[in-house]
């Protein structure tokens, strides 16, 4: 990891870097797909290079290329090579485990909940929250700040994502039931606040797609709930908890809301792939529970009660025809995009976590 002290610098550096005439040009392109990275390939392997302000993590294949280039941002700006990745903006970074340890106690001290009770479940099992509920709460800042901080913890948390989104909605007028709420979430996370997740090498980059939806789930609103994550080579990356923009008038339609939505996703992360060297060939999977989503999509028939979603259908069957997404049915009880989607039990929370590779780094077993 390197630091760059002078951000004049370095904002001219950025754009040397990107001078695709100039001979003493690195090499490296910025991402068409993430203007944070820069990446490089070779016959040596490949290089990237994230940056976030005036922090810089590199890293890659080739690793003359990369003493190369951590020599080149010396000699262009004042730099601090910090070492191995061990720590970067709250994430921690323990080789194959992401984490958020240090800043999930420091949510828990800040909002005097370090000393509480562990529970087993971020949110109480089919709990339904109104913006009326209960109420004013005493302290709508502290609120809005732990909120804020939880919001940021789901980076690594793709567990909490559902019920952090869920108080996320009462931010303008916190009632004394949606801090309790948030409390719930916070005695969860002090039962493993070093829950992180794991990346394993399981011989391939093959991307998929799960997508769920908590029909007409919002009960002011009626507005569904989309849940969806992506796995590349079998590790998770990529994953959103939100409410729909607008109210479906069946259960068919949000999933194919929620289907459209996930296949951006799908896109985008394939598109990224290949563009640093990792191109798939093959149609990526986008799992879903619901056959009568499934059947529209493979059979482009509208009627009246599907030529109101006719753009989300277009759009996904197109990848389809295209050979760029397949749409396979997985069974409800298999469902693993269940936790971004809506309140589930302790049980079934630390069965899914398992399967969506999250683990306790810090626990001795």
């Amino acid at each position: 990891m390197q630091k760059v002290n002078n951000i004049e610098n370095f904002e001219n550096l950025m754009e040397f870097l990107m001078e695709k005439n100039s001979k003493k040009n690195f090499g490296l392109r910025r991402s068409s797909y993430d203007h944070s990275m820069f990446f490089a390939s070779s016959s040596s392997g490949c290089i990237l290079l994230v940056v976030y302000v005036d922090d810089i993590v590199i890293t890659g294949s080739d690793g003359t290329g990369i003493k190369k280039l951590k020599d080149f941002l010396a000699s262009r700006c004042q730099t601090k090579d910090l070492g191995p990745l061990k720590y970067f903006l709250g994430i921690e970074v323990s080789r194959i485990c992401l984490s958020e340890r240090k800043y999930c106690l420091d949510i828990l001290r800040d909002s005097g909940m370090i000393e509480t009770k562990p529970c087993e479940s971020p949110m109480v099992p089919n709990m339904k929250l109104k913006a009326d509920d209960g109420d004013p709460f005493e302290n709508p800042e502290k609120y809005i700040r732990v909120v804020a901080k939880l919001n940021y913890l789901t980076i690594t948390r793709p567990n909490i994502a559902f019920p952090v989104s869920v108080v996320s909605q009462f931010m303008s007028s916190p009632q004394t039931s949606h801090w309790d709420a948030v409390t719930h979430i916070l005695k969860y996370l002090k039962g493993a606040p070093g829950h992180g997740i794991l990346y394993e090498n399981h011989g391939h980059h093959v991307i998929e797609g799960f997508t769920d939806v908590d029909y007409n789930g919002d009960p002011t609103t009626r507005r569904s709930t989309t849940g969806y994550y992506v796995f590349v080579g079998g590790n998770l990356v990529s994953w959103k908890s939100k409410k729909q923009n607008v109210v479906s008038r069946s259960s068919v339609e949000s999933k194919y809301m929620a289907m459209a939505q996930t296949t951006c996703e799908l896109i985008w992360v394939r598109n990224l792939l290949g563009e640093i060297g990792f191109a798939q060939s093959k149609p990526m999977n986008l799992y879903c529970d619901n056959e009568a989503a499934i059947h529209i999509e493979n059979n482009l028939v509208f009627h009246e009660r599907t030529k109101h979603i006719e753009v989300d259908c277009d759009f996904t069957h197109e990848k389809l025809e295209d050979g760029i997404i397949s749409t396979p049915h997985v069974r409800t009880g298999s469902q693993l995009a269940d936790v971004f989607t809506k309140a589930l039990p302790g049980l079934w929370i630390s069965a899914i976590c398992n399967k969506l590779g999250m683990y306790n780094i810090y626990d001795p077993a």
